[in-house]
């Protein structure tokens, strides 16, 4: 439920510290096609102000109006709306749904210190689901081991027992690119739009400039050196694409040392046991050597660069999502 614009969270703590008066609205269960995802969030103060979203646009006039009250009263409220076809139609969608709000006065029912602690965790990329009781309220925060299957799957809801609320709150997904290559340049695109934050190192000016990548991020870096900088986590996809092992085994053998949930290598299946060779000589077992996914990406059938790029990222999205 990480906003990709403002955190939402932070916001909500920086505007009670200013004495503004702040209500945090969540969309805590959806039906049909209702245009704002589970664990979205609106947070209102008690002049109207508002930033983030729970319906794009189709609620919000009525949400705000019962945030100005839960301001008042400092209590929690759980609104229910109905979204009409004209309604959901007006903010792109073929038909509408129904949408659960939950909304918790800072102080009186989001307890400052718990949001404080939250937005630290968020911070410091530590996952952390936020769980409430939609009936009485009383929020806490439960580690990442518990709710294993909703962090995989980044799935915010409301559990069996329908009111027990669990969001998500999970650190940035990334994908670190090592070669600045031409299917590179499809993969940013794509990764960017699948959610994930791109990172490109590549030590050759020639392939990792500007021009060739406007507006995202470059390490000119050797890889291995890069990638301990950058610390890899379990949130992290990593695709090497030099097919030059002077370049790509530092990097594999630092991902293979790490936690990330993903590494894929670009070449030959020939080329791939030359390569399990080399690591299996400088110590790497079979069940490390069993992370690597190469060739890389699922066997689509493609050769073109993007087509090529379109295959890796189904694969680390199967990956991601259907970790045993």
């Amino acid at each position: 439920m990480t906003d990709q614009i403002t955190d939402l969270p932070k916001l909500a703590l920086d505007w009670h510290r200013a004495g503004r008066g702040v209500v945090v609205a969540t969309v805590v269960q959806t039906w049909g096609s209702a245009p704002r995802p589970v664990g979205s969030q609106l947070v209102i103060d008690a002049d109207g102000a508002m930033e983030g979203s729970v319906s794009g646009g189709c609620v919000e006039g009525a949400v705000i109006t019962e945030a100005l009250d839960a301001v008042a009263d400092g209590k929690h409220r759980v609104l229910e709306f109905g979204v009409s076809d004209d309604e959901a139609f007006a903010v792109g969608l073929a038909c509408g749904g129904e949408i659960k709000v939950l909304l918790e006065p800072v102080g009186p029912v989001l307890p400052v210190e718990l949001l404080e602690k939250l937005v630290e965790a968020r911070a410091q990329n530590m996952p952390l689901a936020y769980v409430t009781d939609l009936e009485t309220g009383g929020p806490c925060l439960v580690p990442a081991p518990h709710y294993a299957e909703r962090f995989r799957l980044d799935r915010s809801g409301v559990e069996e027992d329908g009111r027990t609320f669990v969001a998500i709150h999970n650190p940035s997904l990334r994908m670190i690119i090592i070669g600045a290559v031409h299917i590179a340049q499809h993969l940013v695109a794509i990764a960017r739009a699948c959610g994930y934050q791109p990172i490109i190192i590549d030590p050759r000016p020639a392939f990792a400039s500007e021009a060739r990548f406007p507006g995202e991020v470059i390490l000119d870096e050797w890889p291995d050196e890069a990638l301990r900088a950058l610390k890899i986590d379990a949130r992290t996809a990593v695709v090497t694409l030099t097919h030059d092992p002077k370049l790509d085994d530092p990097a594999i053998v630092t991902v293979l040392e790490s936690s990330a949930f993903y590494l894929g290598c670009l070449g030959s299946k020939r080329t791939h046991a030359k390569r399990v060779e080399r690591l299996a000589a400088v110590g790497f077992s079979d069940e490390d050597l069993a992370r690597i996914h190469a060739p890389v990406g699922l066997d689509l059938g493609g050769r073109q660069p993007a087509e090529i790029a379109v295959s890796v990222m189904a694969q680390v999205t199967q990956v991601l999502r259907q970790a045993k």
